[in-house]
């Protein structure tokens, strides 16, 4: 089994700031592991230093037993900087593309071989072509290939319900990222590579998706470094927490190692917290006295010689005191304050009539008044997000039936992609003050209130997928809406954003439909949609997880 290991590692951001300046940890062999932190602390690019998709400025990375990854845009990520964003396929890739690109190195090169001498084959079929043809079909035997196959078959079958033969050239833009994340994880736990780096593999699963990694991650003897924002996957997978925490002003991120799992991790931080605090507070106190010890010696050798001596084995003291410096300065805490403010809406905030998403569920009533939380739940490819879509006023939605938004709902839809070409380009701040008519001290305020003031001149597509995230929470509340339609807000959330969330939720007066597979965050609601694989749609008095995929023709 494989290891890793980093030492001292050091990482400077393009304009110049210090992200790591002595980052070290060791993941043991056969170990899960998860790695948490505030969005934008690090975590991605740590592992991409891991990965070597991304070069440290300093200290070292070792790893034993071979590397597979899941970066954290599998497949096409349809962002404007895609062909820049590590792991990303180009739009018309196929099922097979996808596999290949978590293969073994020996393995990818030879299927992209093979790719290109059938292209060859195709414009061009001579003796040269045929001969060529042939050399990387001989290639393809000669690394295992076709072996590799049968692997990839159990991989479609698992996750598409499709053998491989057939799904191979299947268009990635087919599947839901769920489908393409577990094709992926199936693939590399079935892979020979010892040790995993996934980032945010549990992202666009599903709960029967996500109890099944869970489940895997525990089962693998691989060693397995992940990261998560799921409660429920890190309480149940991670043999200990390493915390990537935050310094102030323009100190770099440190790393914490807690040794025990999530379920004491809370309690940990906090008495490591209360011991730095501890610390310091005995360092100003201990620096009181020796400043004062010294200005009282100084004017008592001002009269008496004989107190010289005292008086500079004082200053002596307090140099060598102040020289080995104050302890270390906290981590600094995250304070983000989410003011979903809501309004008054007609008492049913929504109102629907034999509803029928075309394709995907069968008819449907449904009355929400105003107030209430309710959670849509089911698999995924249900028609759930099609649903909050629909009601968020997308005409392409095929559907027949009607629906009706009761008075003054004013709906805000957060979607689950953050697919924004209309962002693209612009800066933090600038989208702040343009979309909202904001003061720059207004914009800068808000932006506060969200941890996103030290991002306010990046570029929107330039941010980490969790401050993407709660830019478009921030500009929900600034649009005044009175009817929240969320689909998977809390993927991308750190844990300290998901909690700021659900205490915004608490507070907002008005109506919220949340499509999620969010465990903890689910019982928040008080009410629950569920989309069936009957493709019935009902209510439930508690959250429903163990609905499967949708029985119909695909």
């Amino acid at each position: 089994m494989g290891h890793v290991e980093i030492s001292h590692l050091e990482y400077y951001l393009p304009d110049g700031r210090v992200l790591f300046d002595d980052a070290s940890f060791r993941v043991g062999e056969g170990s899960a592991v998860a790695l948490v932190g505030a969005n934008g602390a690090g975590k991605t690019t740590l592992l991409r230093m891991i990965a070597g998709d991304t070069q440290s400025h300093g200290g070292s990375v070792t790893v034993s037993g071979g590397l597979g990854v899941m970066r954290q845009f599998v497949g096409t990520t349809g962002r404007e900087d895609a062909k820049q964003t590590p792991g990303a396929l180009p739009a018309d890739a196929s099922v097979r593309d996808l596999l290949v690109s978590v293969a073994p190195e020996r393995i990818a090169k030879a299927a992209r071989a093979v790719d290109a001498a059938e292209l060859a084959m195709m414009a061009q079929e001579d003796e040269k072509t045929q001969m060529a043809y042939a050399q990387a079909l001989s290639d393809w035997a000669d690394v295992g290939g076709y072996e590799y196959e049968t692997t990839w078959d159990v991989c479609t079958m698992a996750a598409l319900g499709t053998p491989f033969d057939r799904a191979q050239f299947r268009g990635l833009n087919t599947l839901s990222g769920g489908e393409q994340k577990r094709l992926v994880l199936e693939a590399l736990l079935r892979g020979p590579e010892e040790v995993l780096l996934l980032d945010e593999p549990d992202n666009y699963l599903d709960v029967p998706g996500k109890r099944w990694l869970e489940e895997a991650i525990k089962a693998t003897p691989k060693t397995v470094l992940f990261i998560s924002h799921d409660r429920e996957l890190l309480s149940r997978c991670a043999d200990k927490i390493i915390s990537i925490e935050s310094g102030f002003g323009g100190g770099g991120s440190s790393v914490w190692v807690h040794g025990g799992g999530f379920d004491s991790f809370h309690e940990a931080r906090k008495e490591r917290f209360a011991r730095f605090e501890e610390l310091g507070r005995r360092w100003d106190e201990e620096h009181a006295k020796l400043k004062k010890l010294v200005v009282n010696l100084r004017q008592a050798a001002s009269v008496s010689h004989a107190l010289a001596t005292r008086y500079a084995a004082a200053q002596t003291r307090l140099k060598k005191f102040e020289e080995a410096g104050r302890p270390e300065e906290p981590p600094r805490e995250q304070n983000i304050t989410m003011r979903l403010k809501g309004g008054r809406t007609g008492v049913r905030a929504l109102t629907i009539e034999q509803l029928e998403l075309t394709g995907l569920m069968k008819p449907f009533d449904l009355e929400v008044f105003y107030g209430q939380r309710v959670a849509v739940l089911g698999s995924n490819g249900s028609g759930k997000s099609h649903f909050l879509r629909l009601l968020a006023g997308d005409e392409t939605v095929k559907h027949s039936g009607g629906f009706r938004l009761g008075a003054r709902v004013v709906p805000g839809h957060f979607r689950q992609t953050h697919a924004h070409p209309e962002l693209l380009g612009r800066t933090v701040r600038s989208i702040i003050e343009e979309e909202h008519a904001l003061s720059r001290g207004a914009a800068m305020g808000a932006l506060r209130r969200y941890e996103l003031d030290r991002q306010e001149e990046q570029k929107f597509e330039s941010l980490s997928g969790g401050q993407q995230a709660r830019l478009m929470i921030l500009k929900l509340e600034l649009d005044g809406v009175t009817a929240l339609l969320l689909d998977e807000p809390t993927d991308n959330l750190d844990l300290e954003s998901a909690e700021a969330l659900q205490e915004g939720l608490e507070a907002f007066e008005g109506t919220v439909l949340c499509v999620t597979h969010d465990r903890w965050f689910a019982k928040t609601f008080d009410r629950f949609l569920v989309f069936g694989s009957d493709g019935n749609v009902y209510e439930s008095p508690e959250p429903v997880w163990d609905e499967q995929r949708v029985r119909r023709d695909r």
